[in-house]
């Protein structure tokens, strides 16, 4: 079993910035994959950017340019920078981690509670 516990949302007028933070904890064998995602009322949860154990990173194109994900595999830690906030970035922030808890067990996923992000002057 692994938890998740996301910090870092608010509200922020448009044009500024915030950093989501986002810990795993529990039975960990190792990590492949962390990532954040979104979802706005009435619509699907979606993609905002992720980063493999390798370093390798994607980010929705709606995004590219202004956030940047980070990690500390020491403290199995996920950040999210988000610079020139949109209205249209508002939404509740969820963090997903790709994990193996056991040799003998299979990957799975996991998600955070997810955290609050409001744009508005």
């Amino acid at each position: 079993q692994v938890q998740l516990v996301e910090s870092g949302g608010g509200l922020v007028q448009p044009g500024g910035s915030l950093r989501l933070s986002c810990a795993a904890s529990g039975s960990i064998f190792v990590i492949y994959a962390m990532g954040w995602y979104r979802q706005a009322p009435g619509k699907q949860r979606e993609l905002v950017a992720r980063t493999t154990s390798g370093g390798r990173t994607n980010y929705a194109d709606f995004v590219k340019g202004r956030f940047t994900i980070s990690r500390d595999n020491a403290k199995n830690t996920v950040y999210l920078q988000m610079n020139s906030l949109k209205s249209e970035d508002t939404a509740v922030y969820y963090c997903n981690v790709d994990v193996r808890t056991a040799v003998v067990n299979p990957r799975e996923d996991y998600w955070g509670q997810g955290t609050q992000v409001t744009v508005s002057s």
